[in-house]
């Protein structure tokens, strides 16, 4: 319960210092209007603006080498052209949607793995970077106290900082820790889990250069944008800078967008005039984040449509290259954030005055009617484009459809309310770049069904109400009257009257969505299949080749079902991890809309998605859910058509087979029509395995001995004098793709290799019968490495592999599976990572033992 407030605390904090920053904006402009920002924009000149320019290509050229440096660390050579892109394209983003660490490490996770980086690689990237990022950050700030008489503690209006030079010696501190460690330490560092090779002092010198270049670049920028003022030098300017992007990286909101303006402003207002300063901090936004971002969106795209279908090995065994998906898995994410982007644009642009001579010019071509009614419609397609964003990312189709319609649309709204052709152009870019992708929005649902989540509210509110404070702003040397409301007019009045119509709008819109968050059904809690979707799911069963979908029949698990085919998906709920057994079921486009589904209901509830036992073949689906992966052991299956008793390797098979034999003992499969008239012994025989083991049924990834489970199918049984000592259900998959076997038991005086000759004879009856595998199950542990440099997952687990022997026989279960000739498969546990993976493990071995009592008994 702390730890959820706590995190609901953190997650307000953002809009909390956003409403913070507009509340300051609106003291620091109060003398300042519109018309002063316009006549600051108009009056940049062209040498200004391509210094600008100039000046953010250095700046990212120079971000670039971050990575650059980060992988002559790891001795990781990699081409330029791919360390640039990749870069690049995490850099553009990250700076404008915040949250660095996150949005640029996921961007290098997906492009890296598929260059053949592995993903502890990538996480010294990222930490390599931000090592760089926050030395940098130190050497040039502590630089500019030293080299500057600038009065921090005056500046920030906290007396208890220390003077200037003294702040910057103590600011240096860490960089000199850090070089020092750099020449003295030859043995790697250890922190926590993680081998960091040692940073050598050459390297670690480049790394101060490059970071220090990084923010006397990206402060330039804006110096540049800003008017010239006698007492204002670059290195006083360059320490407000650095102090304004701490607080916009502290805020959490993305791209420090108000929170960092409103610093900038009240820091340099006794140099600057606040109106210039917002003109400059304008065209700094548009030039140093928006540029940037749309070029890396497009490069993303081609980069992504280019290599469609190449990212993933065809085979099972290249299927570790997790991160590389089959499918574009940034494109849509990028798709997404431009079109935030354009609606918020195209919002701000309806609450803001319009070109006086555009107006003029369009009194004479456009009728008043239809300029109001696009006015309004554009301020709801922007909020209606910041909604859709969300299912953008998450690949509906639907959400697709209406993005376009809003942009064309939009597009239209921005040339008829105003001649804005700059946002129509932008709309329409996105428009062309949107229409291609319609293979990448293949997740067909009802756009109704989707619930946004709290976060996309929160910033959909964001940019209304700034959306609003700019509407204020720039009408405020209006007179609001209420013949204000039925004014209709091309001059300014009329602007602001359509200002004033355009609220009802947005706060309708506001309201509707809410509304409907308020009164939406929850959704249903797990339901288990009942008596009327027997039927079907019995269908779907046998239509399935993996043989594991006969765990559905067990009636433990709720099921999700593909609308059409004969996909389907089987989970359980413990604690908050929704845990679906195995891969989904059916054609891979029913497994991606159902792993989809399971995703988005267990984030209704504030859950966690968990797959278990996944296999190689769908790695990609679920890097794409935005799961962690590890290794939880191998499955076992047996090529039916090349296993024979022949040859010295199964003389031991042959001998129990035939001893068996010899004694009088016989095997048969019962088929699943005869199996009723024999649980009586069936249950006999149950029963006595259950007390001689000390144990109890199991669930979730077993079957359990009940009447209507075991009736479903044959049962394979050895026999003695017509009475049955050992049995096991078989499960058959369709078109003879595989065969495997759930309960295994025998009666106490079942005779020594009993259960072998069992396997053996089924093993040579899925033959006959032409069966093309034989799955012996999963080997727990089995395939882990406990190599220094391996994960502490991998390590642990092997650890327990050979010394558990205790708890279970983890070496016994591999070694009896391997006397049989097995391919050994990996297996998976798909789900969150971090501090949640302990509970998630918790859930998943609570849920296999039947529930908490079972995890500490037998």
């Amino acid at each position: 319960m702390l730890s959820r407030l706590l995190h609901r605390a953190v997650s307000l904090l953002g809009p909390l210092l956003f409403l913070c920053a507009l509340w300051a904006l609106h003291h620091q402009l109060s003398e300042y209007s519109w018309d002063d920002l316009v006549v600051y924009l108009e009056a940049l000149s062209p040498h200004r603006l391509r210094l600008a320019l100039a000046l953010t290509v250095a700046s990212y050229a120079v971000i670039t080498a971050y990575d650059w440096l980060a992988l002559q660390y790891l001795r990781k050579p990699l081409a330029g052209a791919r360390v640039l892109f990749a870069s690049f394209v995490s850099y553009a983003f990250s700076n404008s949607v915040g949250v660095s660490v996150l949005s640029s490490g996921s961007l290098r996770l997906r492009l890296y793995t598929g260059w053949g980086l592995s993903a502890i690689e990538i996480a010294q990237i990222v930490l390599f970077s931000a090592v760089t990022l926050w030395l940098g950050l130190l050497v040039t700030a502590g630089g500019v106290l030293l080299a500057q008489p600038v009065d921090l503690a005056e500046l920030l209006h906290l007396p208890a900082l220390p003077h200037g030079p003294w702040l910057g010696a103590l600011l240096l501190v860490p960089v000199a820790g850090w070089f020092a460690l750099a020449l003295l330490r030859r043995e790697p560092l250890r922190v926590g889990d993680w081998t960091l090779p040692v940073v050598r002092a050459p390297l670690a010198a480049r790394q101060l250069v490059i970071g220090a270049a990084d923010w006397l670049l990206a402060a330039a920028v804006l110096y540049a944008l800003l008017p010239r003022v006698a007492d204002l030098g670059y290195g006083h300017f360059l320490a407000v800078f650095l102090v304004a992007q701490i607080v916009a990286l502290v805020s959490h909101v993305p791209g420090g967008l108000g929170v960092f303006e409103a610093t900038v402003i009240a820091l340099l207002a006794p140099w600057v005039e606040a109106g210039d300063l917002l003109g400059g901090l304008f065209a700094f936004r548009a030039i140093y984040y928006l540029l940037p971002l749309a070029l890396a969106t497009v490069a993303l795209g081609l980069y992504e449509t280019r290599t469609l279908g190449a990212r993933l090995g065809r085979q099972a065994g290249e299927a570790l290259r997790v991160a590389a998906p089959a499918v574009p898995v940034l494109l849509p994410s990028g798709l997404a954030l431009m079109a935030a982007i354009c609606g918020g644009v195209l919002l701000m642009s309806t609450v803001s005055p319009a070109d006086e001579a555009r107006l003029a010019w369009m009194h004479h071509v456009v009728p008043l009617p239809l300029l109001e009614v696009s006015h309004f419609l554009g301020a709801v397609i922007g909020v209606g484009l910041i909604l859709l964003a969300q299912g953008l990312q998450r690949r509906l189709d639907a959400a697709w459809l209406l993005s376009c319609l809003l942009l064309a649309a939009g597009a239209l709204a921005a040339l008829l309310k105003g001649g804005d052709y700059e946002e129509a152009s932008l709309l329409a870019l996105l428009l062309a770049a949107l229409v291609p992708c319609r293979a990448h929005f293949y997740r067909r649902t009802r756009l109704a069904e989707e619930r946004p989540s709290a976060g996309w509210l929160a910033v959909t509110a964001m940019a209304v109400v700034a959306a609003l404070w700019l509407g204020w702003f720039s009408y405020k040397e209006i007179d609001y009257r209420h013949a204000l409301w039925w004014q209709f007019q091309f001059d300014e009045d009329g602007e602001a009257a359509r200002f004033l119509r355009t609220l009802p709008g947005l706060f309708a819109l506001a309201a509707a969505v809410a509304v409907r968050q308020l009164l939406r059904p929850a959704p249903p809690a797990m339901a288990l299949p009942g008596a009327a979707e027997a039927a079907d799911l019995a269908r779907r069963v046998a239509a399935s080749p993996h043989t594991y979908a006969h765990l559905a029949r067990v009636g433990d698990k709720a099921i999700l079902t593909s609308p059409d085919g004969d996909g389907f998906l089987m989970y359980a709920v413990q604690g908050r991890a929704w845990i679906a057994m195995g891969d989904p079921l059916g054609t891979p486009a029913e497994r991606r809309e159902l792993a989809w589904r399971l995703r988005e209901r267990a984030e209704t509830w504030a859950g966690w998605t968990v797959f278990y036992q996944a296999s190689p073949a769908h790695l990609d689906l679920y890097v794409e859910l935005g799961l962690s992966l590890l290794k939880i052991g191998e499955e076992a299956r047996v090529e039916l058509s090349t296993f024979t008793l022949d040859g010295a390797a199964r003389k031991n098979l042959r001998n129990t087979r035939n001893r068996l034999v010899r004694d009088g003992y016989g095997f048969r499969v019962v088929p699943a029509a005869e199996v009723p008239a024999l649980l009586g012994q069936l249950q006999a025989v149950s029963d006595a395995w259950l007390d001689g083991k000390q144990t109890r049924e199991k669930g979730f990834s077993l079957g359990r001995f009940e009447a209507g489970y075991l009736g479903g199918g044959p049962v394979a049984v050895i026999e003695h004098a017509g009475r049955i000592v050992a049995f096991a259900n078989l499960w058959c998959g369709a078109q003879h793709a595989e065969l495997s076997v759930d309960l295994m038991r025998f009666a106490d005086d079942a005779p020594a290799g009993a259960m072998d000759a069992l396997f053996v004879e089924l093993l040579l009856w899925g033959k006959a019968e032409g069966y093309a595998w034989f799955n012996l199950g999963m080997a727990p542990l089995a395939g882990l490495h406990a190599r220094a440099l391996a994960p502490l997952w991998n390590r642990f687990g092997a650890l327990v592999f050979g010394r558990g022997e205790r708890f279970y026989n983890f070496r016994g279960v591999r070694q009896y599976k391997e006397k049989f000739g097995p391919v050994w498969e990996p297996r998976y546990l798909a789900a969150p990572g971090g501090l949640r993976l302990p509970r998630v493990l918790a859930a998943v071995t609570t849920l296999i033992a039947g529930g908490l009592s079972g995890v500490v008994q037998k």
